[in-house]
C-alpha cells in the first residue's frame, strides 16, 4: 500500500514542479523572442546596439536595448536564464520514471501492439530518447541547420517517422509521451550544450578584454529559434495523456503529424506580428483545417475494433459483463489489482448502476479509443469494444 501512496504523491509533486518550471521557461522564451523581433534601430543608441524597445508593465515603463554581440565591457550584474529549462527537464524526466518506467506495464506497454516486458519498454524509451537527440545534434553541427527550409522539412519528417515507429512499439499514451519527451530533450539540450556555453564564452571574452566571436551569438539564436517553433507541439503532446481520443485511436500517429505542423505555423503568425510585418491571417485557416482533420481522425476508433456484424445481440447485461470482467478489478470501492489502492480518478464500475452512470466515459476510453484498460492489461477484445460502442449508439 505505502509504495502506491508514495508513488501517487511523487507523481503529483513532480507534475506540479514540472508544470511550474515549464510555465517559467516557456514564458521567458516567448517573451525574449517577441522582444528580439520588436527591437527597432534608432539614432543615438550606443555602439553595437541592434535596437531598442519601450514596454509598459505593472505600472512602469521599461527601455530595453539589445547588443548584437555584446557590450564593450562586462556589466556589473548579469541575469542568466537557464534553470527554468533545466528544472523543466529534470522534473519531467523524474516524472517519466515514476509514471512510465515504474508502471510500464500500465502506461508504456500495450501487448496488443508489441509484447514487451516493462524493462524492454523502458530501455527502448531511454535509448531512443538519447539517440534522437544525438542525431539532431550531429546534423546541427554539420551546418545543415543553416539551410532553414530543408532542415525544417527534414526535421518534421524525422519526428513523424519516429512517431509512427513509437505507435507500433509502445502504447498510444507511451508513444505520445515519448515523442514529446524527445522534443523537450532537444530543446533543453539546446540550452545546456550550446546556448549557455556560448554565452559563457562571450562573457569570458569580455572579462579578458577581447572582442567576442559573433558566430557564438548567431549559433545560439539559431537554436533558440528551433525551440520557439517546437514549443506549441510539445505542450500538446505533454497534455495529450488526458485525451484518449488523441493517443488511443487508429490514426494517432497522423494526429501527431498534424500537431507537429500546426504548432510552428501558429508560432509563425505571432512571430510575424511581433516583428511588425504583415500578419499572415491564412494561418488560422490552416489551423482550423488541421483541427477539423484531427477531429475526424479521432472518430475512427481504435485499431483493433471488430468491424461487421456482432456475434450476439447487444444488451445491457452483455455490457455489464464486459465492464465487470475487464474494468472493475481497478474501478471498485476496494480494488483487487496489485498496486491500486483506490479507484482511478474516483470512477466506480463495480455495479450496474455505476456502469450505466459512467457509460459515455466508458465509451470515450474503451469503445471509441483503446485507452482503457491501460496497456490492455485485462485483454479487452476488439469485439467487446464494438459491443460497448454499439450499445452507446443505441442508447442515444
Amino acid at each position: 500500500m505505502w509504495g502506491s501512496v508514495i508513488s501517487e504523491w511523487a507523481s503529483l509533486l513532480l507534475r506540479w514542479l514540472h508544470v511550474v518550471a515549464a510555465i517559467a521557461w516557456i514564458g521567458s522564451s516567448f517573451y525574449f523572442i517577441a522582444l528580439d523581433l520588436s527591437l527597432k534601430p534608432k539614432a543615438g543608441l550606443p555602439d553595437g546596439v541592434q535596437g531598442e524597445a519601450w514596454q509598459v508593465h505593472g505600472g512602469g515603463f521599461y527601455r530595453i536595448m539589445k547588443y548584437l554581440v555584446a557590450p564593450s565591457q562586462m556589466p556589473d550584474e548579469l541575469t542568466w536564464f537557464k534553470w527554468e529549462a533545466y528544472t523543466t527537464w529534470l522534473s519531467g524526466f523524474a516524472l517519466m520514471v515514476v509514471v512510465y518506467y515504474l508502471e510500464a506495464d500500465l502506461f508504456l506497454v500495450d501487448k496488443s501492439i508489441l509484447d514487451l516486458t516493462p524493462f524492454q519498454a523502458g530501455l527502448f524509451s531511454f535509448c531512443s530518447l538519447a539517440l534522437a537527440w544525438l542525431l539532431y545534434e550531429a546534423v546541427c553541427r554539420t551546418g545543415l541547420a543553416q539551410r532553414e527550409l530543408p532542415f525544417a522539412i527534414g526535421g518534421y519528417l524525422f519526428l513523424v517517422a519516429l512517431t509512427y515507429a513509437f505507435t507500433h512499439v509502445l502504447s498510444g499514451r507511451g508513444a505520445f509521451n515519448q515523442i514529446g519527451a524527445i522534443i523537450g530533450t532537444i530543446m533543453v539540450a539546446n540550452v545546456f550544450t550550446l546556448i549557455i556555453p556560448n554565452q559563457k564564452k562571450i562573457v569570458a571574452s569580455l572579462i579578458a578584454g577581447q572582442a567576442p566571436d559573433p558566430k557564438l551569438g548567431k549559433a545560439s539564436k539559431e537554436r533558440s529559434v528551433h525551440n520557439n517553433y517546437l514549443t506549441l507541439p510539445v505542450v500538446v503532446l505533454m497534455i495529450s495523456n488526458h485525451y484518449p481520443l488523441l493517443y488511443a485511436t487508429r490514426f494517432n500517429w497522423v494526429i501527431v503529424a498534424i500537431v507537429l505542423a500546426l504548432g510552428p505555423v501558429i508560432r509563425h503568425f505571432f512571430n510575424e506580428r511581433h516583428a511588425g510585418r504583415q500578419s499572415p491571417w491564412w494561418v488560422w485557416g490552416v489551423a482550423a483545417a488541421g483541427v477539423i482533420a484531427i477531429l475526424l481522425l479521432s472518430a475512427a476508433g481504435p485499431r483493433e475494433v471488430k468491424t461487421g456484424a456482432l456475434s450476439a445481440p447487444v444488451t445491457a447485461a452483455s455490457v455489464e459483463e464486459i465492464v465487470m470482467s475487464r474494468c472493475s478489478m481497478c474501478h471498485a470501492a476496494e480494488p483487487v489489482w496489485a498496486g491500486i489502492v483506490a479507484a482511478p480518478k474516483g470512477i466506480l464500475l463495480d455495479t450496474p448502476e455505476h456502469i450505466h452512470r459512467n457509460i459515455r466515459l466508458i465509451g470515450r476510453v474503451a469503445a471509441w479509443s483503446n485507452a482503457m484498460p491501460p496497456g490492455n492489461v485485462t485483454e479487452m477484445t476488439g469485439e467487446e469494444r464494438a459491443v460497448l460502442a454499439a450499445y452507446i449508439d443505441q442508447a442515444r
